[in-house]
């Protein structure tokens, strides 16, 4: 072998023994790692540039050296030594003093001597550290690669932090020590032998032995990070995860937390991908044994869940029969309202649990979906001390299915745009007391046909034509299961001006005729172009299309009126109610658009009801800003200043008083080291279908404050302006650099519902780059004290 092929060997091998092997063990990306694990390949016949001081030929004793500042370029790769020599006898070649390669990725190798073979399958490093391109930094003071396939690095530590520039001998916020650590390439395992975890150069923890995946690893059997938290409800907790890779495209995740006071948690995650889709399973469950040294005693005074198995079943998967089809699944079945709030599975503020199976399609014009779902709301019992209100208990509806289908006509018709909707469903509603329950089951089938064209004039006005033609067939059955148990035999009458007791079939239809006009005016100025839009629209209906109170109202019963729904020609939101007789919408919308981006948009509209009947006026809607012959006054304003500042204000005033009914504020803003966002809502009176009979007032902010480029202070809360009482609130530390993120957060939670209590935790959680996360969560009690007994 000649000074060309021993120099080329050298550059080769120090990259496939070192480079290899070490960012196999850290954490580089798969993609590079594939690359690097076989020694790279490079064309032979491709020029050598090779510099030093002096080339010596030993022919006595087989020896060839370069001598002296000596530099190879060779492709991509830089190598550089002080002296680099080649043993023919033995086949081995050595460089020595100050000995650096940077491969095309960027890595950067510092040694003092390296020896290998020229068959590279063994070798040796003396002193080696390495620099990859994202600064992970391995130091050793021996590497030995053995059999091609075990590197053994002696005396050595591993560090992804960056040291300091004008002190690096300074030890770094961490880094892990071995005596030994063993990367076994065939089993993708690294095997740490006599271990430390330093922090900022002390001690932290040490290890006579453990084995892990090396990063290179999708999926491999073993214990996760463990957990540890402590709560007034559940007292002292640990949970200690460990993974089954059973499979490249399944795998298990037993997690079992056990807990002082509320028994021992059990919970596994399936997960199973296949070619057309995937799904996964959460398990979740506990036994209380109703013993004295469970917290359920303080806080179901009926004992309501002692002794009894409690736990939930999650399953979400979704599959592809073809391109255009696919079914999947996302849903819940558990045995109480708050088994999954109370262990913290779910967020305290959820209101609502739905599940659902489909099937849906999409091709070309034309799109239909099925769906069966099972809805139960949380709200009902739930926020702070609301013994002054009433409502229903428990409410839960289930569709078995709800059937949509949408097309839209492939060319022109009349010039316009020609479309049908078709909408067919069974529900059952079971809702009130436990004594005194509605059941309804409803089933419908409805067609609708949608025309619209749109046409612009010489001078720029607009003109829209639309019209619609619909018809509906209702099928209604109610059981009052505790009139017929004997039991309270008249229910509440509000919930029957939403669920009458009538049954039977109905037949409602609809047409609908209008015509929408924009004339925009447009001006410019230096950096700004303004468009002043005046809108009017007139929509005629028939005067009435009968009692509507007759179906039950299962998917209208939320109403929100403001400037996004201003111009709708049906402003109910769902199938069941529709707008009757003659009505106009009028409003004017403003833009400016700015040269850098930034733009701001004013609304401001009202409704007015000029014939037939107004179906917003009844008992249900009669807080909605449409129950009157002239609406509520609506406006909008909607503000995105550039990347660091956004603002929208949504705002309904009284028609005769111009008194503010409803004000809705979002607020998105960062500058120079602070960001926030503040979210503002304002309601007068009762929002129809939200339930809560009051009128509320709330606000939720977040921020965060940056002390230094690694320091920062965060905080929130949610607070009830209305009854002067907080939701949920927090404020935390954070410390956040390249390779370590600390956060210590205290965060407070007001809400009670049933065995849920209010509940302050001081939460610490840990990062360290390429090693994953630790929570630790403490809570520190019922934060209410003496004012949470109002």
């Amino acid at each position: 072998m000649g000074l060309r092929q021993a120099l080329l060997a050298c550059a080769i091998a120090l990259l496939a023994v070192t480079v290899a092997p070490w960012q196999e063990a850290f954490g580089q990306a798969q993609t590079e790692l594939e690359q690097l694990v076989q020694p790279p390949k490079i064309d032979s016949s491709e020029p050598m540039l090779l510099q030093a001081d002096e080339m010596i030929y030993d022919n006595e004793n087989a020896k060839i050296t370069a001598k002296g500042n000596v530099e190879i370029y060779y492709g991509n790769y830089t190598l550089l030594a002080d002296q680099v020599v080649y043993s023919r006898g033995t086949n081995t070649l050595r460089a020595e003093g100050n000995v650096r390669i940077k491969d095309p990725d960027g890595a950067v190798i510092t040694s003092d001597q390296i020896t290998l073979t020229d068959d590279f399958r063994d070798g040796f490093v003396d002193a080696l550290k390495l620099v990859t391109q994202d600064d992970t930094r391995i130091v050793a003071q021996s590497a030995t690669r053995e059999a091609a396939n075990v590197t053994v690095f002696r005396k050595g530590w591993f560090t992804p932090c960056k040291l300091c520039e004008d002190r690096p001998t300074k030890p770094p916020i961490w880094r892990i020590r071995a005596g030994k650590i063993t990367h076994k390439k065939d089993q993708a395992t690294l095997t740490y032998n006599n271990a430390a975890l330093d922090m900022f150069g002390v001690p932290v923890l040490w290890v006579p032995w453990f084995q892990m995946a090396d990063p290179t690893v999708k999926r491999k059997s073993g214990f996760l990070m463990p957990t540890y938290s402590h709560s007034d409800e559940l007292g002292s907790t640990v949970q200690i995860p460990y993974y089954f890779a059973l499979s490249d495209h399944y795998d298990f995740t037993f997690a079992p937390m056990w807990t002082e006071k509320a028994g021992t948690l059990l919970q596994g995650n399936w997960r199973h991908r296949r070619a057309t889709g995937a799904y996964s399973i959460d398990l979740a469950g506990v036994w209380d044994d109703g013993s004295e040294n469970t917290d359920f005693n303080d806080v179901n005074e009926n004992d309501e869940f002692n002794g009894e198995f409690r736990g939930s079943v999650k399953s979400k998967g979704r599959f592809a029969l073809n391109p255009y089809w696919a079914y999947g699944w996302d849903v819940l079945f558990e045995t109480d309202d708050t088994f999954r709030r109370y262990y913290n599975l779910d967020s305290r503020l959820k209101t609502d649990r739905i599940s659902q199976i489909y099937l849906e399609g999409l091709h070309d014009r034309n799109y239909l979906s099925t769906r069966f779902y099972n809805t139960q709301s949380l709200v009902p019992r739930r926020f702070f001390e609301t013994d002054s209100l009433t409502f229903t208990d428990d409410p839960q509806e289930t569709v078995y299915p709800i059937i949509d289908y949408d097309y839209i006509v492939n060319r022109p018709i009349l010039g316009g745009e020609l479309s049908f909707t078709s909408n067919a469903m069974m529900l059952t509603s079971d809702a009130g007391p436990s004594d005194d329950r509605l059941i309804t089951d409803t089933s419908r089938l409805i067609t609708e046909v949608n025309w619209r064209r749109q046409m612009i004039d010489g001078i720029g006005q607009v003109f829209t034509p639309f019209g619609r033609l619909r018809g509906d067939v209702y099928g209604v059955s109610n059981d009052l299961s505790g009139a017929n148990a004997g039991i309270n035999p008249v229910p509440d009458p509000a919930l029957l001006d939403n669920n009458p007791l009538d049954d039977g079939t109905f037949w409602r239809g609809n047409a609908v005729a209008g015509m929408e006009y924009r004339y925009p005016f447009i001006a410019y100025t230096r950096n700004v172009s303004h468009v002043l839009e005046p809108i009017g629209q007139i929509i005629a209906r028939p005067d009435t299309v009968g009692d509507q109170q007759e179906i039950p109202n299962e998917d209208a019963l939320s109403l929100v009126y403001d400037d996004t729904i201003l111009f709708d020609i049906d402003k109910f939101s769902g199938f069941d109610r529709i707008e009757t007789g003659t009505r106009a919408n009028v409003g004017v919308r403003y833009t400016a658009q700015f040269a850098n981006g930034a733009y701001a948009r004013a609304v401001f509209g009202q409704s007015y009801q000029l014939a037939g009947q107004n179906e917003f006026d009844t008992a249900f809607f009669e807080t909605s800003g449409l129950e009157t012959t002239d609406s509520d006054y609506v406006s909008g304003f909607y503000v995105q200043a550039n990347e660091y500042l956004s603002f929208s204000a949504q705002s309904r005033f009284d028609e005769e008083t111009f008194d503010i009914e409803r004000t809705d504020l979002g607020s998105w803003a960062r500058y120079g080291p602070a960001q926030f966002r503040v979210n503002y809502a304002n309601v007068t009176e009762d929002t129809p279908g939200l339930g809560l009979g009051e009128a509320r007032e709330e606000i939720v902010t977040a921020g965060a404050l940056a002390l230094t480029n690694d320091w920062s202070v965060l905080g929130n809360i949610r607070y009830d302006l209305e009854t002067d009482q907080r939701i949920t609130d927090g404020l935390g530390l954070r410390y956040q650099d390249d390779c370590f993120m600390l956060d210590v957060t205290y965060q407070r939670s007001f809400i009670r519902d049933q065995d849920i209590q209010p509940d302050q935790r001081f939460l610490v959680q840990f990062m360290l780059k390429y090693l994953g996360t630790y929570q630790l969560a403490t809570d520190t009690g019922d934060v209410f004290g003496a004012e949470g007994s109002n």
